[in-house]
């Protein structure tokens, strides 16, 4: 099985979210979690970030329909 991994930037790109926002909703448990690429370097899965973006469009489409 191939996984894309995803780096910081393209992640930020993607969720237009900031650096800060990105780490602080990973320790609060609402973004997926970074995974280690080595001794100073991290990503994230890209089917992590996609589930992500569809449960937030989701989300946003039944909150929209109150």
């Amino acid at each position: 099985m191939s996984h894309k991994i995803m780096r910081l930037p393209e992640v930020i790109e993607v969720t237009g979210l900031s650096r800060s926002t990105i780490y602080l909703r990973m320790t609060k448990g609402s973004f997926p979690l970074s995974i280690s690429l080595g001794e100073r370097a991290v990503g994230w899965l890209h089917t992590d970030i996609a589930q992500w973006l569809d449960a937030r469009v989701a989300e946003s489409k039944v909150c929209s329909h109150d």
